[in-house]
């Protein structure tokens, strides 16, 4: 595959209307159908050093809120984000729903993540993150649990007998969890574990964006194995989540370091273009991954409730072809991607 085939959506469809025709999809590699648009989590708990920002406890509750009164159907979170506060938040909203409604909307899909601690990731440290992580979401089965930032540790280690990745497979063929995924960021790294075959969903984050195609090939790869592919840090960690640049510090930074002065450039350049076409960064930015076939869903992290309305309405507005071309031609080269080529 050549780099300019695998830095391009091949044969995109139409973005789906929220609750509408193609909105909910089949996540491949497993049973689970999915929407759209998933809901992130990781604001939820609470991150300034990552963000920039505090979420209070009522908010990240009205926020889960208004995902389940949404036409979103999957959310995403992860045992280690603000050390379970995530998933805790994340399963009081889901408790409180259940209270008011009797149960959970249909065909809710909730994914966590599994992680270390302290230096542990162990296959006991995997089973016990898979308990927590229950146990905060308030969930007896968990559908989806991903291998957290393996990048961090030894592939030797993870892979071992006993080891994170086998006990993972384990708990799957057990039925104490459903399917595995991988989730993780350098692409290098992700192929690796991808090539062992035992993964259902790849999750790959700021890698596949209108400003960055490092993982190109590991998403082509992941399609043609028949492995889901989840789409997630579309905005880049922000920056593609303003029109308007601001004095925050996620205005300057993509995927949560500085950004080359490349990616800067092409940043301005694509709020121009999304300007003169009526349109906003943040659409074409959430439009790119949902034009893409190969992406079942795409995590948008939420962290208030207008965030879930202002990402549904985005969904809606239409760009023309010619949008897209002129797009490609503003995409910084490789040497600006997080991962090269």
């Amino acid at each position: 595959m050549s780099l300019r085939a695998a830095h391009r959506v091949p044969a995109p469809v139409d973005v789906p209307a929220p609750g509408g025709p193609g909105w909910m999809r089949p996540l491949p590699g497993t049973d689970l159908s999915v929407s759209a648009v998933c809901a992130g989590g990781s604001p939820l708990g609470s991150m300034p050093a990552v963000f920039g920002y505090d979420v209070a406890a009522d908010q990240a509750a009205d926020t889960v809120r208004a995902v389940l009164d949404s036409p979103i159907r999957m959310l995403d979170t992860a045992n280690g984000y603000s050390d379970g506060e995530s998933e805790r938040r994340m399963g009081a909203g889901l408790a409180a729903y259940r209270a008011d409604h009797g149960a959970l909307p249909p065909g809710l899909v909730v994914a966590t993540k599994v992680d270390p601690r302290d230096g542990d990731y162990s296959g006991d440290r995997v089973r016990r993150s898979v308990e927590e992580s229950r146990e905060r979401l308030g969930l007896d089965h968990l559908p989806l649990v991903h291998l957290h930032d393996p990048e961090n540790f030894a592939f030797e280690d993870l892979t071992a007998p006993g080891g994170a990745v086998d006990t993972l497979v384990e708990l799957r063929e057990a039925g104490e969890i459903g399917a595995v995924g991988l989730a993780g960021g350098p692409v290098p790294v992700m192929r690796r574990y991808l090539d062992l075959g035992v993964f259902d969903v790849l999750l790959v984050h700021n890698r596949w964006t209108l400003v960055d195609r490092s993982a190109g090939r590991l998403v082509a790869a992941a399609a043609e194995r028949g492995t889901g592919v989840i789409d997630a840090a579309v905005y880049g960690g922000g920056i593609l989540a303003q029109q308007t640049p601001s004095e925050r510090r996620s205005a300057t930074r993509y995927g949560y370091r500085p950004a080359p002065p490349e990616t800067l450039a092409a940043v301005d350049a694509l709020r121009a273009l999304c300007a003169r076409h009526g349109t906003t960064l943040p659409v074409a930015a959430l439009q790119f991954s949902l034009r893409d076939p190969r992406i079942a869903a795409t995590v948008v992290g939420v962290s208030r409730p207008e965030r879930v309305a202002a990402t549904l309405a985005a969904c809606g507005t239409p760009l023309p072809a010619d949008f897209w071309e002129e797009a490609e031609e503003l995409l910084p080269g490789p040497d600006a991607w997080l991962d090269g080529a």
